[in-house]
């Protein structure tokens, strides 16, 4: 069950959000620096193996058998594939792209969702709501600048991940209410970790020294921490309540892109990143409102 809407929840499921931020800000620099020596398929199945191996020991003790068979294992398949493809997508873009710019892109998922909204589920959309989902989509198009020098194809990857983002968050919200968070992390980790497993078994290659082992460690811990408390975060608060501030996550990947790979961002990658998430706030500003409104009726 959720939990009441109080400020105090409200605050415990922000402050949770910002620590899923930090979270993923750290598992994408650590999947950057794999990506430049060690062949994705593996970087993936090991950041999913590990964060496995954690979720089943902090899990299992206190987590009854039967909790795990009421779960709809079709859509928690489903949740685990679009996973794999949202982790394949982002570290494939990583690899070439800057922490910030690949970030700005991931913004648009707010504006993604209003448009698939709009689309496959027939809401009807005000003139300033469209206004702000084109706004958003050129401040993509200014981030991926694609008559410029700082263009390049990878940033299709990212803007693939964006999309599946935004089903990958319709989804886990609407889990959110009857799905236990343990019994969610223990399928997201365990299924991907099969389900790759053919596929690295060929392309294996031994990681160089103990500092791969160590960010491979980090990769897992840090998948764990950002999904698990990301799940825990919707229970405390509304995503409309808790989505503005993820947004943040662009200021530590500005810092760990500069600290870790000496890249300082290019100013249509800020300026197109401004656009992207004041559009996005925009949405997430008239959604709040919408249940505010439902709610009082």
């Amino acid at each position: 069950m959720l939990h009441a809407d109080t400020p105090s929840k409200r605050r415990t499921g922000i402050l949770l959000g910002s620590l899923v931020t930090i979270a993923f800000s750290i598992l994408d620099t650590a999947g950057k620096w794999l990506s430049t020596h060690i062949p994705l398929i593996e970087i993936v199945w090991l950041r999913f193996a590990i964060a496995a191996v954690i979720a089943l020991i902090v899990v299992l003790p206190k987590t009854q058998i039967q909790e795990f068979k009421n779960e709809n294992l079709k859509i928690q398949c489903l949740r685990a594939i679009m996973m794999i493809s949202m982790t394949m997508l982002n570290f494939a873009g990583l690899k070439y792209l800057q922490l910030a710019q690949a970030n700005a892109i991931l913004f648009s998922s707010p504006i993604i969702i209003a448009l698939i909204s709009s689309i496959f589920l027939k809401e009807k959309l005000s003139i300033n709501i469209w206004i702000a989902i084109l706004g958003g989509f050129f401040g993509v198009l200014v981030i991926i600048d694609p008559l410029g020098t700082s263009f390049h194809p990878a940033m299709f990857f990212v803007l693939a991940h964006a999309t599946i983002y935004a089903l990958f968050n319709i989804l886990t919200r609407k889990m959110a209410a009857s799905s236990s968070p343990d019994v969610t992390i223990v399928y997201s980790t365990v299924i991907p970790t099969i389900i790759l497993l053919p596929l690295v078994i060929p392309q294996w290659q031994a990681p160089t020294g103990w500092i791969d082992y160590l960010v491979f460690f980090i990769t897992g811990l840090f998948g764990f921490l950002g999904h698990y408390l990301l799940a825990i975060a919707y229970r405390f608060a509304k995503p409309t309540t808790i989505s503005p501030f993820f947004y943040q996550q662009i200021l530590y990947m500005i810092f760990l892109g500069w600290l870790i790979f000496g890249q300082i961002p290019q100013m249509n990658v800020l300026f197109g990143a401004v656009v992207v998430v004041a559009c996005g706030l925009y949405l997430l500003f008239k959604e709040n409102g919408r249940y505010k409104h439902e709610a009082s009726e």
